[in-house]
């Protein structure tokens, strides 16, 4: 590999770290702004999910763009866009309504996932390119580190996250435009954006490979969002033990994607995404027998998060397999949003679940029914399907 190739794969990686801090803003400072504004559990709630929503359907267009006109253009152009939200935070933090807008239009900062993957996936060749996205997406690990930084920040000065964020945004994207250059070889399609998207989700295996991502990288997102009340309600935590569990867990879902990638080099894929799901389905029944959380449960939440981060790395390994180089960044962006919207459904069913049955080994069960009808499609199915990559821009699809 080129030193062009390692240059733009940290690049894209810091990019997607800075812009995931900017674009989980809002999540860590919930409770703040609920105590400043006097927000119902709703109206919190609303707000927590206004970037994650605006994200994961953003990165549809944002990947079609991609493939028209290159990370050279889009990365320094999103993040620096991205800096207009993380700013009007500022004056809007005094006004639900504003503040929901700003939220909405933060969810920009969550798109650049849909620009790095065609980019990495341009510069590194099959046998290396699943750790390069691997790695690449390890950057989503700057959600955890907004939930880290942005409250000691904001307990200096209220004001000071977003104009943190604002510079780092702002040094990332003068770098960016100077440093990003997409391959060489990059084909450019010549359809228009939207002609693009059509295409790419009249493909069958573009929505096989959205269902499979929204299992994996969806299940880690549900677990972000309700693992520390599963872990307060039924464990019996405070608020931090729960919160740092569920950092750890998070943690290793980010070591986990790379190493995904790593044996998605070695061995096809789709075998490695059936393996990474079929441990989540047993480890799903094992917590649903309610087992002690220290130690048989802690090790049990672990194994499952490294099996929803591997399944993660592995699938967007699959998708440069089955996908024409010049439309993976329409691919990624549709396969990326259902990833995102994947997460939002569990924990509204655990909590259903609990609500109705006092237990949450429904919810586990449900989960590994899932992961286990991942795990034999992804086997059964996507171990045989492959794409002519070869293609030119113009070709019929």
């Amino acid at each position: 590999m080129t030193v062009a190739a390692y240059r733009n794969l940290v690049l894209a990686t810091l990019g997607l770290t800075l812009t995931f801090w900017a674009w989980n803003l809002i999540a860590p400072l919930g409770d703040a702004f609920t105590t400043d504004l006097g927000l119902t559990g709703v109206e919190e709630v609303v707000l927590v999910a206004a970037p994650v929503l605006a994200g994961s359907l953003g990165q549809v267009p944002v990947g079609a763009l991609t493939d028209r006109f290159g990370a050279r253009v889009m990365f320094p152009l999103v993040s620096a866009l991205t800096i207009v939200p993380v700013l009007l935070l500022i004056p809007a933090r005094h006004h639900y309504p504003t503040l929901l807008a700003a939220g909405f239009l933060l969810g920009l900062g969550g798109t650049t996932f849909a620009i790095g993957i065609p980019l990495v996936n341009g510069w590194f060749r099959p046998g290396r390119r699943g750790l390069a996205l691997g790695v690449f997406g390890m950057g989503m690990g700057g959600v955890a580190l907004s939930g880290h930084l942005t409250p000691r920040i904001h307990a200096y000065d209220e004001n000071l996250p977003y104009l943190v964020v604002a510079m780092v945004l702002a040094v990332f994207a003068m770098l960016a435009a100077l440093m990003i250059t997409d391959a060489p070889d990059r084909p450019v399609p010549q359809t228009s954006v939207t002609t693009g998207l059509a295409v790419a989700g009249r493909r069958p295996v573009t929505w096989e490979l959205a269902a499979l991502y929204a299992i994996g990288f969806g299940g880690i997102v549900a677990f972000g969002v309700y693992l520390p009340t599963y872990l307060q309600t039924w464990y019996g935590l405070d608020a931090t033990d729960a919160g740092t569990k569920a950092a750890g867990f998070a943690l290793v879902t980010v070591l986990f994607r790379p190493i995904g990638g790593w044996c998605s080099d070695r061995v096809h894929p789709a075998v490695v995404t059936a393996g990474a799901l079929g441990l989540v389905a047993l480890l799903a029944v094992v917590q649903a027998l309610d087992p002690l959380l220290h130690p048989l449960g802690t090790v049990d939440f672990l194994g499952m998060a490294a099996g929803l981060g591997a399944a993660s790395g592995s699938v967007f390994a699959l998708v440069p397999r089955v996908t024409p180089q010049h439309r993976i960044g329409s691919v990624t962006g549709i396969v990326g949003a259902m990833g995102g919207l994947g997460g939002f459904v569990p924990p509204l069913v655990m909590g259903a679940v609990y609500s109705g049955k006092g237990s949450y080994a429904v919810g586990f069960m449900l989960l590994s029914d899932l992961a286990l009808a991942g795990c034999v499609y992804a086997f059964g199915r996507m171990r045989t399907t492959d794409a002519d990559t070869t293609r030119t821009p113009d070709s019929p699809q």
